[in-house]
């Protein structure tokens, strides 16, 4: 399968074949098991404190002498802090347990839990050479949302790696053909309820992915323009290809970047 390259005027200036890991069967279960399972292996552990809620001066106990304080009072034998005396009679409140104001959590999340998920190589190189297929494929790329060039798929000349300006960036997609993804990019859902108290407050969309050779000044020049991504060829992962699980990603690949695939032989 042979691919146009573009300049960053938008002129044809040549065509490329693209290497075999771009016509690799599609297998959307593996994308799906790959992207999970990064996303766990990335996953901050967390857990509460092992202390909390059992630092008052309760005690807990299951022996009937325990309580006798507590009989004839039609009262339940939890867990109490004692707050004053007076004879025999008791003004306390419940402490330690976990139906009670400040005590414990019932189950907490505790900081030792393993959330690492197991991939084999195989699986997770089938993953990516899934991804990369269908971001060739017109129309699993619109199924996803993006909206795509005529002339979707090509590739762009190694000059727009050496762009150091947010609005020669921005110019050059625009020019390239995607203005109206870039739009569709820079719209944001506002969310509600426990996603905004968490500070999930936005949703943002996701849109080109612009795969480059190597470290570059257009990676920080393209970091304020919404939704673009910038990801050297050598870190490419199933998730930034298939970010919502499901493969086909609008993505464009730098003449320098696919020469560093056929070159290294990657992803093969």
């Amino acid at each position: 399968m042979k691919i146009t390259t573009y300049s960053l005027q938008k002129t044809e200036i040549g065509k490329k074949e693209l290497p075999a890991c771009f016509t690799a069967d599609i297998r959307p279960d593996i994308v799906k098991r790959a992207v999970l399972a990064q996303r766990a292996n990335s996953r901050q552990v967390y857990g509460a404190d092992p202390t909390a809620g059992k630092k008052q001066g309760a005690k807990l106990s299951r022996r009937r002498r325990d309580f006798k304080t507590s009989y004839g009072f039609g009262i339940s034998r939890a867990p109490r802090k004692i707050l004053a005396r007076r004879g025999t009679r008791f003004t306390w409140v419940g402490a330690f347990s976990a139906g009670s104001v400040g005590g414990k959590a019932a189950h907490p999340p505790k900081a030792e839990k393993n959330w690492q998920q197991k991939i084999n190589k195989k699986e997770k190189k089938k993953a990516l050479q899934s991804g990369l297929s269908a971001a060739m494929k017109k129309d699993l790329v619109q199924k996803n949302g993006h909206i795509i060039p005529e002339h979707y798929p090509f590739i762009v000349e190694a000059k727009f790696e050496e762009l150091a300006k947010t609005k020669d960036v921005a110019a050059a997609l625009e020019k390239l053909g995607f203005a109206e993804e870039l739009a569709r990019a820079e719209t944001k859902k506002m969310k509600t309820g426990r996603a905004a108290r968490r500070g999930r407050t936005y949703k943002k969309a996701k849109g080109p992915l612009v795969v480059v050779s190597g470290p570059c000044k257009v990676q920080k020049a393209a970091q304020a323009i919404a939704g673009v991504d910038i990801m050297p060829v050598a870190l490419l992962n199933a998730e930034v290809l298939a970010p919502s699980i499901k493969p086909g990603r609008l993505v464009l690949f730098t003449e320098p970047a696919l020469e560093k695939i056929v070159k290294q032989k990657l992803f093969m």
